[in-house]
């Protein structure tokens, strides 16, 4: 059986914050070396897949977009729409914005990152003024008009990142699948990990313990209903797939 709707979603490739293991959420920063690759990667393999998407999505920041472009580009179709969002931004991390998780685990301990990280409504302590990328982020022209500023977010847990990328889905995306369009998402590790929870009805734990590799894209094929037929098929091979997973569980322990 095959769905009637076919959505195709990436986590950006490696940014240079992940590189350097900094907790990164609005701040922008670009892909890695080997995020670049990676998002070439994703292209060629979606190109081998013989997926044709007629528009796209993805967040206000760069390492999504520059993964989009990439896989689009390598794919043949940069001619295609897309359409940029701040509710497809990854999670605001808050005051922990630019740290090393490392770091943090080991001054604050791994317990406690662990809460800040992955617990599904404990959010991290908020960005004060006079963070050092407080102005950076509060400031940027991209939220000139939204964020509404009694809306923009100070930190967020997954739960207050999905109450702000849901609508975007329901409103955008579930119209353009309901009109026949084959839909790509670029984006993040925790606005994606959102629509997945809603797609495959996940516990706040299963959600919780999803790790999603960077620069891997995976298929959903929904029925009429916008039910999973297929749920999270990754376009690449079962080691690369776990060994990129296994990386990202490991970034938030001290050692």
């Amino acid at each position: 059986m095959s769905g009637k709707y076919k959505i195709v979603m990436v986590r950006h490739g490696e940014s240079e914050w992940n590189l350097k293991n900094q907790f990164c959420g609005w701040f922008d920063s670009d892909l890695s070396e080997n995020g670049k690759k990676e998002a070439d990667a994703a292209g060629e393999a979606v190109k081998a897949a013989g997926l044709k998407f007629d528009v796209a999505h993805t967040s206000v920041l760069k390492r999504a977009q520059i993964t989009l472009n990439a896989i689009l580009t390598k794919s043949g179709q940069s001619d295609i729409p897309v359409f940029k969002t701040w509710r497809l931004n990854e999670r605001h991390y808050g005051g922990l914005t630019g740290l090393n998780k490392a770091e943090t685990a080991a001054k604050y301990g791994e317990d406690q990152v662990k809460i800040w990280r992955r617990s599904f409504d404990t959010p991290p302590p908020p960005m004060e003024p006079g963070h050092p990328y407080y102005d950076a982020i509060v400031n940027d022209p991209r939220y000139a008009n939204e964020p509404k500023k009694d809306e923009f977010p100070m930190f967020e847990s997954l739960k207050l990142t999905i109450e702000r990328t849901l609508p975007y889905w329901n409103d955008v995306i579930i119209p353009q699948l309901k009109e026949g369009k084959t839909v790509m998402i670029a984006a993040h590790g925790n606005s994606l990990r959102g629509i997945v929870k809603h797609l495959d009805n996940m516990s706040e734990d299963a959600i919780m313990g999803l790790n999603l590799p960077t620069g891997i894209p995976f298929v959903y094929e929904l029925d009429d209903n916008f039910k999973p037929v297929v749920s999270m098929k990754f376009l690449g091979d079962e080691e690369t797939v776990k060994k990129a997973i296994e990386a990202v569980a490991a970034q938030g322990k001290a050692k």
